[in-house]
């Protein structure tokens, strides 16, 4: 019970540290905020003069990027409280800390994006057999100053979202508005050239095509994460055979990979010890523990041991045993 004990303590400051190294790299308290509310502030009144701009040029892809647009705002809102919870530290009813909170963030973000793309579709196959005479000149304008306020919101958000997948999705949300931007102008001039009005619901069908394709390449991360499953630059096999083949373990089931965060790999697993090595067990384990930082930065590791010539029932390599009613 002793030995079990301090196992367990030593994994309690191991994982209090992880969680502080954590924190303190990907979530820095004092940089940042004020960009994201600074981006919040810009984006919320572009919205509205896309909004009115839409309605008065007659202009559904004006009206499209201004929803877009919105939902930046919403992202990047998400995203701040998120970044402030994800702070909180590990609590009793919380004990893996507050930091899946960004995790959940882009997700919502992502859900929101794909709804929305939905929306643009369906009004841009409509507006092609119900026409609207278009205002091209109102829109080029006003497409041009939402270009403007997306490549400051999404220069203001870029150097966050290389670190924080909740930024990121935010900063996905003004690269497709940007880009959206440079299609409304395409079509605003298209009309004012040609007379082109197609090119409109055009260009609302384009930009929710778009936004769909940039979900899917990134909504699958997000999702792993909250699966728990195991990180993508980590082979599990690899992992447990480099447990294996430390000195004094016999074999090794019951592994659990996954991720606690972002970029914070856990691990936790049953360790058998040979009989002979048994005096040695807790040395065995700090040696294994070890091995899972340096060479996998798995950082935050729960290791229980068990002697390998005592009778043990048939447990699987990864994972837990299934559950049989009685």
């Amino acid at each position: 019970m002793g030995c079990a004990a301090k196992t367990r303590n030593k994994g309690t400051m191991g994982h209090q540290r992880g969680q502080e190294g954590h924190h303190h790299h990907h979530i820095d308290p004092d940089a940042g905020d004020m960009r994201v509310a600074g981006a919040i502030g810009v984006n919320m009144l572009l919205t509205l003069a896309q909004v009115i701009g839409g309605i008065l040029s007659g202009s559904l892809a004006l009206i499209a990027d201004a929803l877009h647009n919105f939902s930046d705002a919403i992202a990047l809102i998400i995203a701040f409280f998120a970044r402030k919870i994800a702070r909180r530290p590990a609590d009793p009813r919380m004990s893996f800390g507050y930091g899946r909170a960004e995790v959940v963030a882009a997700l919502v973000n992502y859900t929101t994006l794909i709804v929305l793309s939905a929306y643009l579709l369906y009004e841009g196959v409509m507006r092609f057999f119900e026409p609207e005479p278009v205002n091209g000149w109102m829109v080029v304008w006003i497409a041009a100053l939402a270009l403007i306020v997306d490549l400051v919101t999404a220069a203001l958000t870029y150097t966050m979202s290389k670190s924080s997948m909740n930024i990121r999705a935010a900063f996905i949300h003004n690269v497709a508005d940007a880009l959206g931007s440079v299609a409304v102008i395409v079509a605003g001039a298209s009309v004012i050239m040609f007379g082109w009005a197609w090119v409109d619901p055009a260009v609302t069908i384009l930009i929710s095509v778009y936004i769909l394709w940039h979900v899917k390449s990134e909504i699958g991360e997000t999702i792993r994460i909250l699966m728990l499953g195991a990180p993508p630059n980590l082979n599990p096999e690899d992992v447990a055979n480099a447990i294996e083949e430390t000195d004094g373990v016999a074999g090794v089931h019951h592994i659990h990979l996954w991720s606690m965060q972002e970029r914070e790999p856990a691990l936790t697993a049953h360790l058998e010890i040979g009989p002979l090595a048994w005096a040695d067990a807790e040395p065995i384990r700090l040696g294994v523990k070890e091995t899972l930082k340096s060479r996998f930065g798995i950082g935050h590791v729960t290791l229980e041991l068990e002697r390998a010539d005592q009778p043990l029932r048939s447990s699987p390599r990864f994972g837990h045993d299934s559950i049989q009613e009685a």
